[in-house]
């Protein structure tokens, strides 16, 4: 009997020294640096090449290591509405592949629905600068690819129609009535604020002032200005985009136009080149051996030839007439300061190099005019704007990678995209269907790239080139990488929260915790006496293992965490109260020191594990419905609560078994009091 009781308190013992050998390794590891510098000297005194601990700090929350709160609203008016959810989601799986790859650890991002509205909060704890958050996060990088469209815009509604028709005969209606009341004498000024639906002609009592050929009013009001003396009163004109009624005033002379041809020769990184077949420097030597044999005769033979622009190279490079300010600045310095008929070149803008042939110059006569001005309804008013590009269903979504590559001929940096099988089959498919004609790859929106397809591409890959340097050009990849969002999202609201506001909450936080632990141990010790000081080497485990535990699993500490964290502590020491409560019971009772020990865990033990349970069960649904800062606070207390059950149950319960044989069979004042069989002796 004496052999198996040795062999259990030998057990007992094993098991005691584990516990505190893996004590000493949490404490080591929570607290590293004096650790390192033993390390240090003893690898350098003897060379024994032992380990260094990592010193990685704590993982610290928005609220108390400072950062970036951002808050986002998804545009989900082109989702159909049992889909805008699912399509959200995507958003923020998306946004948090990107931050966490970009290196910001630990970022919450989370989607709300305020009424109809999708909002996304994203925080980012240790960015110190509020617009670096912002830059990490991108723009909405929405990749499509587009193809012309040509479709001709659909027929109004026999509804619509109606709605138009009606709405014209009442607003040509308000133009008579108005040129009705000038016929009858009425001052212009008063007509007008009667009348005039132009909010910059109400203004000056109908005065618009000079207007020319290139008026925005439309060339029927010109024509009448330039047909009609001074003082003259009009009927009523309708023009594409109203009535008119005008009166005219005097003339002057106004701005030069000229009349131009340009052959353009682009190179790769020019801004809208669409399909470069020379670097810069060969654009400009090509653009200067086309200088030196162009002539008035040959001209529009060598715009269709040899001209990258591609909207006049059929004309022979006409553009018409135009005024300062339709061009950009070199371009028009240049064919401004040229005699008519010449030929000056090559002419370096953004766009290239170009040779311009200037073929006339006038100088335009301009009219002043008061106008009553009735607005109409048009079709494109109803309809919207006609898109000159129309959806593939192509987009990033079908994305399998992007990566950096560079040009085998001229060595320029581009992107090179590989689809999945999805993406694969829709692009063969676009590119059949547009041999010959020009696809758009569109990035947030804009035109990037708009090649012209040479034949069918079925292997799945396809370029963006441009004037990509290296970095811009691993960004656009990595962002793609990441994923493009399905939808579009807005900022709409931005935090910075300061790290020293975060350092003193922390420190108050640590103050109160370290206040309250040392208060509960001396409590324990003064109440509790020898099981007292067992439960506070049993807490101090307790603790150690805990931030161990944060510390190795990287939870996030905020000041909510720390506070259930701290909470975790105080129901550690629940669990020992309610065993030396249950201790002191039995021993009242006139049981054996040993018997009650037994018997005080085994009756406390039900009391603990329900106690536990449903707060286990509370801390699982506010992790599940909770915000970030709840989810903190519940998970750092269902760790904690799951360590207190094993220090209170297990360690405190080998404690005692181990010194329980030290006393007598009944025990002494240091166990809770005196026992029912002390009193009777």
């Amino acid at each position: 009997m004496a052999k198996e009781t040795s062999q259990v308190r030998k057990q007992i013992r094993t098991r005691l020294l584990s516990v505190g050998f893996i004590a000493l390794f949490g404490l080591a590891f929570i607290f590293p640096i004096p650790l390192n510098k033993v390390i240090d000297g003893v690898n350098g005194t003897v060379a024994l090449g032992i380990p260094r601990l990592p010193e990685k700090p704590f993982q610290l929350g928005l609220d108390l290591q400072g950062g970036a709160h951002l808050m986002y609203q998804a545009d989900v008016s082109s989702i159909p509405y049992d889909d805008r959810g699912e399509a959200v989601d995507g958003v923020r799986d998306v946004i948090e592949k990107r931050v966490n790859a970009l290196g910001v650890s630990e970022s919450n991002v989370q989607v709300a629905k305020v009424g109809e509205d999708f909002r996304l909060n994203i925080e980012m704890p240790g960015i110190d600068d509020v617009n670096q958050a912002i830059t990490l996060i991108g723009e909405t990088p929405i990749l499509e690819f587009k193809e012309e469209n040509n479709e001709p815009p659909r027929v109004l509604t026999d509804e619509e129609r109606v709605q138009l028709d009606a709405f014209n005969v009442e607003a040509e209606g308000n133009a008579i009535k108005a040129l009705s009341a000038l016929t009858d004498g009425e001052a212009f000024e008063v007509v007008v604020n009667e009348y005039s639906q132009d909010p910059a002609g109400r203004s000056n009592g109908g005065d618009i002032g000079f207007v020319n050929k290139n008026t925005m009013y439309g060339e029927e009001v010109f024509t009448w200005a330039k047909n009609h003396n001074e003082g003259e009163l009009s009927g009523v004109i309708d023009t594409p985009v109203g009535y008119h009624v005008l009166k005219r005033g005097g003339e002057q002379d106004g701005e030069a136009e000229v009349e131009a041809r340009h052959i353009l020769v682009c190179y790769l990184g020019a801004q809208s080149c669409q399909n470069p077949q020379y670097t810069k420097e060969e654009a400009q030597e090509k653009a200067k051996e086309i200088f030196e044999t162009v002539n008035d005769a040959n001209f529009a033979e060598l715009a269709k030839e040899h001209s990258s622009d591609f909207s006049n190279k059929d004309n022979g490079g006409d553009l018409g007439s135009f005024s300062r300010g339709s061009m950009v600045p070199a371009f028009e310095d240049a064919v401004f300061n040229a005699n008519v008929g010449e030929i000056v070149g090559p002419v370096e803008t953004e766009f290239g190099y170009h040779i311009i042939y200037k073929t006339g110059e006038d100088v335009l006569k301009e009219y002043q005019l008061s106008d009553v001005f009735v607005r109409k309804m048009n079709e494109i008013d109803i309809l919207g704007p006609q898109d000159p590009w129309k959806n593939t269903g192509l987009s990033g979504k079908q994305l399998d990678r992007a990566e950096i590559v560079t040009d085998g001929q001229t060595g320029s940096i581009q992107v090179s995209l590989k689809f999945d099988k999805e993406g694969t089959e829709l692009f063969a498919g676009i590119t059949e269907r547009n041999v010959g004609k020009s696809v758009a790859i569109f990035l947030d929106g804009d035109v990037i790239s708009a090649p012209t397809v040479q034949a069918v591409i079925t292997g799945g890959e396809a370029v963006i080139s441009g004037s990509f340097s290296l970095l811009e050009a691993r960004e656009l990849a990595q962002r793609l990488n990441t994923g493009a969002l399905p939808v579009p999202i807005h900022l709409i609201s931005q935090q910075s929260i300061g790290a020293s506001l975060g350092a003193e909450s922390l420190s108050k936080s640590l103050y109160a915790g370290i206040a309250g632990v040392l208060i509960v141990m001396l409590f324990m010790l003064l109440y509790y006496r020898l099981p007292g000081l067992l439960a506070v080497l049993s807490l101090s485990m307790y603790i150690i293992f805990t931030l161990a535990i944060f510390k190795l699993i990287h939870v996030t500490l905020t000041l909510a965490g720390i506070a259930g964290f701290i909470l975790s502590i105080g129901m550690a020491v629940d669990a020992n109260v309610l065993i030396f409560e249950r201790l002191k019971e039995e021993l009242r009772e006139g049981k054996s020191l040993k018997a009650a020990v037994e018997e005080g865990f085994l009756r406390a033990w039900t009391s603990i594990r329900d106690g536990n349970i449903s707060t286990l069960i509370t801390c699982a649904l506010l992790i599940w419905f909770g915000s970030s800062f709840v989810q903190g606070f519940a998970a750092t207390l269902a760790i904690g609560i799951l360590l207190s059950m094993f220090t209170a149950i297990t360690i405190t319960r080998f404690m005692l078994r181990y010194i329980v044989p030290w006393f007598g069979q009944y025990g002494n004042k240091l166990f809770l009091g005196y026992s029912s069989h002390e009193k009777e002796q």
